[in-house]
């Protein structure tokens, strides 16, 4: 019997048994057409993500099947949602882990693109989950970006240690990006057009 465990703007979260099944749903606002093209590709894009995460033994949910349309089923991953322990735990070394894992998904041209703790589960390692609006970039513009949005939501959900977090976070992924010093380098003009948003 299927359970529903989760919604978001774009689709719904079925858990059956141990399979996690992702149903992207219709947007009525969209013209049919092009609601159906984007729903496919996104599907297809994300089911590629993850057949391609599996390929380099990158901890996130496997892919069972797709039917290249809208739903996409896959291996659920049990454990902490790390929003709910990061303050409980090491943080600083938790955070490390974080930026390893992300130099790792940089490194192979993988932006996530919604990086927060709560895409985020510790099991016996920590598992990156949710590659929804992923994708395959090789720019270092768009590398600087996922990092930066990690940094919006280790401050909005855990204000009290976000610094430290983002500073571990960031120390880890210089050690282990092929490119990360100029990553780092975009990072720091990528922040500063935040600041200047923010100012408007």
């Amino acid at each position: 019997m299927k359970k529903l465990i989760a919604q978001g703007a774009e689709s719904k979260l079925f858990l059956e048994k141990k399979i996690v099944i992702k149903n992207r749903f219709r947007k009525t606002y969209r013209l049919k057409e092009i609601d159906n093209k984007l729903r496919k590709f996104r599907t297809k894009r994300e089911a590629k993500v993850l057949e391609k995460l599996q390929k380099i033994n990158f901890p996130s949910p496997k892919p069972v099947k797709n039917n290249e349309k809208d739903i996409l089923e896959m291996e659920f991953i049990d454990g902490n949602l790390i929003k709910n322990i990061l303050e409980k735990r090491n943080y600083v070394k938790l955070s490390k882990e974080i930026g390893g894992k992300i130099a790792i998904l940089h490194n192979n041209n993988i932006i996530h693109h919604d990086l927060t703790t709560s895409n985020m589960i510790l099991d016996k390692e920590i598992y990156f989950i949710d590659f929804g609006l992923s994708f395959f970039s090789h720019k270092i513009e768009d590398k600087a970006v996922d990092l930066h949005l990690l940094k919006e939501g280790l401050e909005s959900k855990h204000p009290e240690i976000w610094e430290k977090c983002y500073k571990a976070v960031l120390e880890s992924y210089k050690n282990k990006a092929k490119d990360g010093n100029n990553i780092l380098k975009r990072l720091k003009t990528v922040e500063s057009r935040g600041r200047y948003k923010g100012r408007k």
